[in-house]
């Protein structure tokens, strides 16, 4: 819109009731469907805003629609003014008819645009009809992510339609940008045309009361007054102060138009390598807000959702939300002001590079940027994300290397930042950078799973940032942030079902397939090895919940301690259909671990950190407690910790905007135990408390049994442990090894038992009738997604998150049989991929069991890795 009728009030809302009718045949046009008086045969009432997908049986169509309602025109203009239709977002191409005669098209799934219908307009009813067409083949558009692979479709006038009138010269657009060096805001004014001879503008209060007013002549079209405004009120999260500029357009003494908006002062900026807002040192506490909602999709049935997602993202301690790959609805931007939370804005990405899509990108992010400019919660924009739309197509030179994308990216960078030099710019999000102001990572390590792996990443970026570029076409001296990470933890199904009434549509869609897919999840769950360990689906989702909160625990404490780091955005605020990654469900309510994580993400974080997580018993139990502040004041208090019943003190202080590490600042023994124990550690300041669980166990004989071991280092520790060791697998009870040769499957089928145990290195050979499927060793989208369950050892959670660390393994068994007794086992995301770390299976009269838990190096300091090695041996 190259006006701003964006903020202008409504003088009619045409939102509401309107005929629609589907076109699969494109037949419309020579069918003049745009008469006032047309036949549309099966036409059906929908109310708009609307997208077509919101009907069950369309779902899936692609092509064109058209929407059709009557208004009466008496009493919406007098004299010269002129009356628009305005559109909030209609996805993709729109054209537009009243009582029969094209008034316009937009092309643009997103923004909002006006077309001046005043000429077409009679006395009494009219009628207005929409007609939209968005394509099956969306490669080109930029769409962000409906469709295949991700979400539902979205197609039609999703926001909200209405009619504006203004006077036929009146203030075209309104661009505030304050400065904080000495408290001015400049005010630039563009009027519609050349009659206006003066502007008067006036800042007034969130009071309402004035503090600033300046008047000047325009040139031509424009004016620039800067306005100085006494002890300003800064715009923060904290104290969102607004302010009113109200500009009002003359000539000859007579009033022409008036218009008024919002906006704050605020600045936003980097310098070393850190964030600053309004000149003071910030670190960015985000989470990723898709903007998907059950039923409606771009926009919640109820705008007052809006400021229940702000309110509970602030009680969850964030102070940004990135409104991921879509500009953000204008609705949510307003409470976003008014609310105080910071909004990272990016535009729709397409998929493929090209001529059309290049210009569809910066047509949207030039008209995103002229609708948002004067909003002070927005403080920063994407270009694009991870190369959607440059580079990341399969048969694209990735942007990493092509010389030409990095020209065409760094001359957009460029003429992002002289659009607006108010904000940070990003280039690219997460992926290859060339010119940006935050050098962001996308980093999907799961923990405690991959935790020593994610901390030697996080050490490389933060040692080495200028890997993360194509080519550096600029300073790589820029705030650092790892703006995606996150794990899965599965929704409460039953919950989803209840709302629906059923499975949700979204469950099977025709481009959803492996552990994307929900249809069916109830059966797979019955069929897999969890239903032998939790007692429903829900209990499972439970568990399931509960270990994303323990993964991310450690990657949040990480970044937030690391002062290499300027800050982190979390996927995601909520889980999105299939993607059930989300800090809230899907119908935005909260997960078992909601109150947990707002203490981790608070502005003062509390954080326990244990040398190890298994100690036997008499063991000296120690723990580090890490203190974030990043707020302005200094934090120091007493804090008091409780391990096994006792208790200690430790004093902290931590200036404004640091972090410190108190080594050991828990120090126990473990205590004696009659057996593999569960406890809880524990720091709180009285506001907040941090807590984390380790294993104990008493050191205890060896069962009964004697064990051949292939693996000498091993043998050696089993025999100090007290087992009765043999030379030969045909002396022993059991056998214990890392491959199966043809003589010791031989021995298993004559009554055998062998337990097969990864080498070293936590690698497993070859064995034959078993498969493995690999698990990554380090960064993965896909072991996020997954999770490890067990009843092998009873005394421990079923999902046992810590207790296991430096055990997970980097295979599993995935060709279970009917008869194989699972002890610990693995699914990923719907309940697919089904498998197990310890598996038990017959083989002719014997048993052979095989643990992909990497115990074989760590038995003998581990307890828990003694535990599962002995259980194995002693059944």
């Amino acid at each position: 819109m190259n006006e701003a009728l964006h903020a202008r009030d409504a003088t009619r809302t045409l939102s509401g009731r309107w005929a629609f009718i589907t076109d699969p045949d494109d037949a419309g046009l020579d069918e003049a469907f745009y008469e006032p008086d047309a036949a549309w045969p099966d036409a059906r009432d929908v109310s708009v805003p609307h997208s077509w997908q919101e009907e069950p049986d369309l779902r899936e169509y692609t092509g064109v629609g058209w929407y059709r309602r009557t208004f009466d025109a008496d009493a919406l203009a007098a004299g010269d003014e002129r009356v628009f239709a305005r559109f909030g977002a209609v996805d993709y191409e729109a054209t537009v008819w009243v009582n029969g005669e094209r008034v316009g098209d937009h092309t643009g799934g997103y923004l909002p645009f006006a077309l001046d219908v005043t000429d077409a307009l009679t006395a009494g009813e009219n009628t207005v009809v929409l007609r939209v067409r968005d394509p099956e083949d969306i490669s080109e558009i930029p769409h962000g992510k409906q469709g295949d692979p991700w979400y539902t479709r979205v197609s039609g006038p999703w926001q909200a339609v209405d009619l504006v009138t203004v006077p036929e010269t009146r203030v075209a657009a309104v661009r505030v940008t304050p400065d904080l060096e000495d408290d001015t805001a400049r005010v630039a004014v563009t009027a519609s045309d050349d009659s206006p001879t003066d502007v008067h503008v006036t800042v007034a209060d969130d009071a309402g009361d004035p503090v600033a007013s300046e008047s000047a002549a325009l040139d031509g079209e424009t004016a620039s007054l800067e306005l100085a405004i006494p002890d300003a009120d800064y715009w923060t999260p904290d104290d969102p102060a607004l302010y009113d500029v109200e500009v009002r357009l003359a000539a000859g003494g007579e009033t022409l138009d008036e218009h008024t908006d919002t906006f704050g002062m605020r600045s936003v900026s980097r310098e070393d390598g850190d964030l600053y807002l309004n000149g003071e040192p910030f670190t960015m506490r985000g989470a990723l807000d898709q903007a998907f909602y059950p039923d409606t999709y771009y926009r919640p049935a109820d705008l007052e959702t809006f400021e229940r997602e702000i309110r509970t993202a602030k009680e969850l301690g964030f102070n940004l939300l990135r409104k991921h790959i879509k500009p953000a609805h204008p609705a949510f931007l307003d409470l976003a002001d008014r609310l105080g939370i910071l909004v990272w804005e990016e535009p729709a990405n397409p998929a493929v590079y090209s001529e059309r899509s290049k210009r569809e990108v910066r047509e949207q992010f030039e008209a995103m940027v002229a609708r948002d400019y004067n909003r002070p919660s927005v403080i920063a924009w994407s270009l694009y994300n991870e190369e959607w739309g440059i580079g990341h197509h399969d048969d694209e030179e990735p942007l990493w290397t092509d010389t030409e994308k990095q020209d065409y990216l760094e001359a957009f960078y460029a003429d992002a930042r002289e659009l607006d030099a108010t904000r940070l710019v990003c280039d690219n999000s997460g992926w290859a950078h060339v010119a940006t102001d935050l050098n962001d990572y996308h980093e999907y390590f799961v923990a405690p799973d991959r935790v020593d792996a994610w901390r030697e990443k996080l050490d490389h970026i933060v040692e080495h940032p200028e890997e993360n570029y194509g080519d550096v076409r600029a300073d790589p001296d820029v705030p650092l942030l790892v703006s995606e990470f996150g794990t899965w933890g599965l929704c409460d199904v039953s919950r989803l079902e209840d709302r629906d009434g059923g499975d949700p549509h979204w469950f099977d869609h025709d481009f959803l397939s492996g552990m994307k897919r929900p249809a069916g999840v109830r059966e797979r769950f019955a069929e897999s090895p969890a239903a032998d360990v939790f007692d429903s689906l829900d209990a499972f989702a439970e568990a399931w919940q509960r270990r994303e909160f323990q993964s991310v625990e450690p990657i949040i404490a990480d970044m937030r301690e690391h002062e290499g780091v300027a800050g982190y955005v979390i996927t995601e605020l909520t889980d999105i259909e299939w993607e059930f990654n989300g800090i809230l469900d899907y119908g935005r309510e909260e997960k078992v671990f909601h109150d947990e994580f707002a203490r981790l993400n608070d502005p003062v974080m509390l954080h326990l950190a244990p040398s190890r997580h298994a100690f036997e018993a008499g063991e000296r139990v120690s723990a580090d407690v890490v203190v974030a502040n990043d707020t302005a004041e200094p934090y120091e208090t007493t804090l008091e910790w409780s391990a096994f019943g006792e208790t200690g003190t430790v004093d902290v202080a931590v200036p404004a905007h640091e972090q410190t590490r108190l080594t050991d600042a828990v120090t126990v023994e473990a205590p004696a135990v009659s057996g593999l124990t569960a406890a809880t550690l524990s720091v709180t300041d009285g506001e907040r408390t941090a807590s984390r669980d380790v294993a104990v166990d008493a050191a205890h004989d060896a069962p009964p049994v004697s064990v051949f071991v292939e693996d000498d280092g091993l043998g050696d520790v089993l025999a100090e442990r007290g087992y009765a060791t043999a030379d030969v697998p045909g002396d022993a009870d059991v056998s214990v090894v890392t491959a199966v040769d043809a003589t010791l499957r031989e021995f298993v089928e004559r009554g055998g038992h062998v337990v097969v145990l990864p080498d070293a290195e936590g690698e497993m050979a070859p064995v034959e009738d078993v498969t493995y499927t690999a698990l990554p060793e380090e960064e993965s989208w896909n072991l996020c997604a997954g999770v490890l369950f067990q009843d092998l050892l009873p005394e421990l959670d079923a999902v046992p998150g810590w207790a296991f660390s430096d055990l997970y393994p980097y295979a599993y068994v995935s060709d279970l049989e009917p008869a194989d007794d699972v002890s610990v086992g693995y699914v990923e995301g719907w309940i697919e991929n089904p498998g197990g770390a310890v598996v038990s299976r017959s083989l002719g009269d014997g048993r052979l069991d095989v643990c992909t838990l990497r115990v074989t190096d760590a038995y003998d300091e581990n307890p828990v890795a003694r535990a599962v090695l002995d259980r194995l041996l002693a059944e």
